[in-house]
């Protein structure tokens, strides 16, 4: 990302954001302001001209309650754009909504975007193209490991080696750095919206019983654990019964869910042990002592960490408000730009940066 001359001077009036560009939810943190929004990134538009009706918090109401005429989706799957000028739309809002917040006129921002560890050239090009295109003024990338790793306060520019993994909806990352470099880095499209599809899956099956996305991710929030609970939960889901199709109501337990979120928890764990394989020995001793960071919205299951230390035998540890990690390291980058220019992924670069 190479700024421009006057940068410096547009740069002291501009509103520069850092954008954590989240398949479930988007948080765009303002300059000196801090994180300013935290919305689901939902879009309802109008099937016959393709134009927006409502972005963020106000789409996502709508889900499974709209008109033949107008659909609600999400523009990200897996961490990526799949809908373009959707994408393209809905960052426009968020931009537009923070600099709203300034009381005077200000140029177009400088925006920071965090990017899976794992995307094509193709896919990074979007990213920057649609924030671009949504006003911005110059667009550098971040591999969100590394952002959240920032934004958790991990000291990445130092020797000692540190481990974060970032669960988010559409993605699970896992990255081992040093020296402002990531060592090994893992890329998996198993996430919190796998384990929502999970637990539809499993009730389907069970119970012959036809819940929204929305309630099984209700469900997962509120008894969904990757380890037994000191006490177990139980709760009512709501749906249609696919015997008689009427609506139905079961109750579940958290033993229940757990076993329906398994498989996806288990392919995290071996995405993790994998990387931890790969790692050279003295970054493993230093894991040892600083453990395993854990970032971004699924790391917020009950007992993951306890789960994780007791099958990686490293300690593992849940971020501070580990939802919005990325944002907060997006920010970082902004205002120590110098210092940490290292971390910014360009378009032309692959996504190991001290190579």
């Amino acid at each position: 990302m190479a700024f421009k001359p006057l940068d410096w001077l547009l740069g002291f009036f501009s509103l520069d954001i850092g954008i954590d560009l989240g398949t479930a939810n988007t948080l765009v943190n303002v300059r000196g302001k801090g994180i300013t929004i935290n919305e689901p990134s939902w879009v309802a538009i109008d099937k016959r001209t393709k134009q927006p009706l409502a972005i963020g918090a106000e789409a996502r109401e709508m889900v499974g309650r709209t008109p033949a005429n107008v659909i609600a989706i999400r523009p990200l799957r897996d961490g990526v754009i799949s809908e373009f000028e959707i994408t393209q739309a809905m960052l426009e809002y968020f931009i537009g909504k923070a600099h709203e917040q300034s009381i005077v006129p200000v140029p177009r921002p400088r925006v920071i975007v965090g990017i899976p560890s794992g995307v094509t050239e193709v896919e990074k090009r979007a990213v920057y193209d649609a924030a671009m295109s949504a006003g911005a003024r110059e667009v550098g990338l971040i591999e969100e490991p590394v952002a959240a790793a920032l934004g958790a306060g991990l000291p990445v520019n130092e020797v000692r080696g540190t481990m974060i993994v970032d669960i988010g909806g559409g993605t699970s990352e896992v990255a081992i750095m040093s020296m402002g470099g990531v060592v090994v880095s893992r890329s998996l499209r198993v996430a919190g919206d796998e384990m929502d599809e999970d637990v539809v899956l499993y009730i389907r099956n069970k119970y012959n019983l036809l819940i929204g996305e929305r309630m099984a991710e209700q469900a997962k929030i509120t008894v969904g654990s990757a380890y037994h609970l000191p006490e177990e939960k139980t709760m009512l889901l709501r749906g249609r019964n696919l015997v008689s199709g009427l609506p139905d109501a079961v109750e579940i337990s958290s033993v229940e869910i757990r076993e329906a979120i398994s498989g996806s928890v288990q392919t995290i764990i071996d995405t993790i042990r994998d990387a931890l394989d790969e790692a050279p020995p003295e970054i493993i001793s230093d894991l040892m002592e600083s453990g395993i960071c854990l970032a971004g919205g699924g790391s917020m299951l009950h007992y993951l960490d306890k789960r994780l230390t007791e099958e990686l035998h490293i300690r593992c540890w849940v971020a501070e408000d580990p939802m919005s990690c990325v944002a907060r390291g997006a920010g970082l980058i902004l205002e120590h730009y110098d210092a940490l220019r290292v971390l910014v992924v360009g378009l032309e670069r692959g996504s190991t940066r001290h190579n």
